[in-house]
């Protein structure tokens, strides 16, 4: 069984095309700079590359996991590392799924149009990247949450 369809690799043969064009003549200086510039967002979101599974209503284009799987395959094939996979696949899914309604519509439209860029951020000792290892906890009392 085929598990990429036509239209998949429609989507594959565009990325990659924007990846060639848009990100591989400018990265090597990006990556010097410690900095991917905001506009190369922008025109993902502009193209449909961000958040490629999130549904219409919250901006998205409203397409299936499968077209993150490209991206992500394309992004490893081209040998970058530019944090669209850390942005759309593994931060914003959690808002998308235990985020309030108004914190959906008010942070997922610009998640999937390069407006919003989201990362992820430790402050814990030790920790390192391991979020599991985060041994803070935040336990709601009453109307308000103490920390630990």
């Amino acid at each position: 069984m085929e598990f990429f369809t036509e239209e998949h690799e429609i989507f594959r043969q565009s990325f990659r095309r924007f990846i060639e064009k848009e990100i591989l003549p400018q990265y090597d200086e990006w990556e010097k700079k410690g900095e991917t510039p905001r506009g190369i967002w922008k025109k993902l979101g502009e193209q449909g590359y961000l958040c490629p599974w999130l549904e219409e209503e919250y901006g998205g284009p409203g397409g299936s996991f499968e077209y993150s799987i490209i991206i992500n395959q394309e992004t490893a094939r081209a040998a970058i590392n530019v944090g669209f996979g850390l942005h759309s696949d593994i931060i914003a899914p959690y808002l998308a799924s235990y985020g309030t309604e108004e914190q959906k519509r008010k942070w997922l439209p610009g998640c999937a149009s390069g407006d919003t860029i989201l990362a992820i951020a430790m402050t814990e000792p030790n920790t390192g990247s391991d979020l599991q290892a985060i041994s803070t906890t935040a336990i709601k009392d009453g109307d308000h949450y103490v920390l630990n």
